[in-house]
């Protein structure tokens, strides 16, 4: 039942594209903690399992048509977007990832406190005359955002560097810690789980090159890939016998148990949520050196647990002196989890983001959304 136009608790709208993977998972978590705080929480997007998600915590979802990436259907989209606008009229809207980062922005444009969560830059995404125009875009947007939140201070200082001139804030990402939690592992050969969805930004290329001198080092390996994504069938055609592809799951906690060693060789992220789920179920993890890595470690796991991007060499090196050292695998797993949960736990990322809620609607009275014009106007 959607409450009248005369309740007075404010209205967050939450705009996403993408629908899965950590986005949504970022954007359920908040949804829930805003909803359990007492605000009234309408989440816009096109489907899929957050649309699903965020009905059974009690959310408004509104449907929200929008590809994953720019395209020719930009001012259809930012035209539906700004007529959700005005019927939702919400006090402040918080766009999650590029894309909703753009419609938002551009059918917004600053009328109401916005926040901009980019999860990973655009322009790290792409390459050549598309990177330069989204670079260009992210310098030109930040004045529609009251405030840019970052992932990681990592990925804070790649947009200053980039020239994006922002108000930014720091919300480390932070996971359910009564939900991850440690499990006995099976007794079986040596098992690395790779978790994430299947695509370049995920690096599997990688591990998978890498994997042939992990298995001269440690033959008995065994390597499963949990997700599914573009890139699946050129994966496949990389992976030897001893890759399993375990597809999509809908609760990987028995993954993480099962593992050995969690690997996430990411070539770019804000930082990504994998390794501290694995983390916190007591798994060491091994992530490569993009931006959130380093903040999502242990204090002294650099250097046991972290590669740089792109290099199999390196990454099948340090695969092997793990799978090969089950003591130190034990500590940086026991190390990992009380980590997490005093650095990482999603209730302090709920409550960090309310803080900045608070700050961006103190002291003035709720906006009336009025968002009638034209996107050429």
């Amino acid at each position: 039942m959607h409450r009248s136009a005369t309740d007075p608790r404010p209205r967050v709208l939450h705009l996403t594209q993408p629908v899965g993977g950590g986005v949504a998972r970022v954007v359920l978590d908040l949804t829930k903690a805003q909803l359990t705080a007492g605000l009234r929480v309408t989440v816009a997007c096109p489907g899929g399992e957050l649309a699903e998600g965020a009905r059974a915590l009690g959310a408004e979802v509104r449907g929200w048509r929008a590809d994953r990436s720019p395209g020719a259907g930009l001012p259809d989209e930012v035209r539906r977007l700004t007529r959700l606008l005005d019927e939702v009229r919400p006090a402040l809207v918080h766009a999650h990832s590029a894309k909703a980062g753009l419609a938002g922005r551009l059918a917004v444009r600053g009328r109401v406190p916005t926040l901009f969560q980019p999860h990973a830059w655009s322009f790290e995404a792409v390459g050549g005359a598309t990177a330069a125009l989204a670079l260009r875009w992210e310098r030109w947007g930040a004045r529609w955002a009251h405030r840019v939140v970052c992932v990681s201070e990592a990925e804070r200082a790649t947009g200053v560097r980039a020239g994006i001139r922002a108000r930014y804030t720091v919300v480390p990402n932070g996971i359910d810690t009564g939900h991850f939690t440690p499990g006995n592992r099976p007794a079986a050969a040596p098992l690395v789980v790779c978790v994430g969805r299947l695509c370049r930004q995920k690096g599997q290329d990688v591990l998978l090159r890498a994997w042939p001198e992990v298995l001269r080092r440690v033959p008995d390996a065994r390597l499963a890939l949990v997700g599914d994504g573009p890139d699946e069938a050129a994966l496949r055609r990389l992976a030897p016998a001893s890759v399993e592809f375990a597809g999509a799951v809908t609760d990987v906690r028995p993954w993480y148990r099962a593992a050995d060693l969690v690997v996430l060789p990411s070539r770019w992220e804000g930082m990504a949520l994998a390794p501290l789920e694995a983390l916190a179920c007591g798994r060491p993890v091994l992530v490569t050196d993009v931006d959130g890595a380093r903040e999502s470690l242990p204090p002294g796991h650099a250097a046991h647990c972290l590669v740089p991007p792109g290099r199999p060499g390196a990454l099948a090196g340090a695969v092997a002196a793990l799978l090969l050292d089950p003591e130190l695998r034990a500590s940086l797993g026991g190390q990992g989890r009380r980590h997490v949960l005093s650095t990482h736990d999603v209730r302090r990322t709920a409550e960090a983001v309310a803080e900045l809620y608070r700050e961006l609607l103190g002291g003035r009275p709720l906006v009336s959304f009025e968002c009638r014009e034209s996107i050429h106007s």
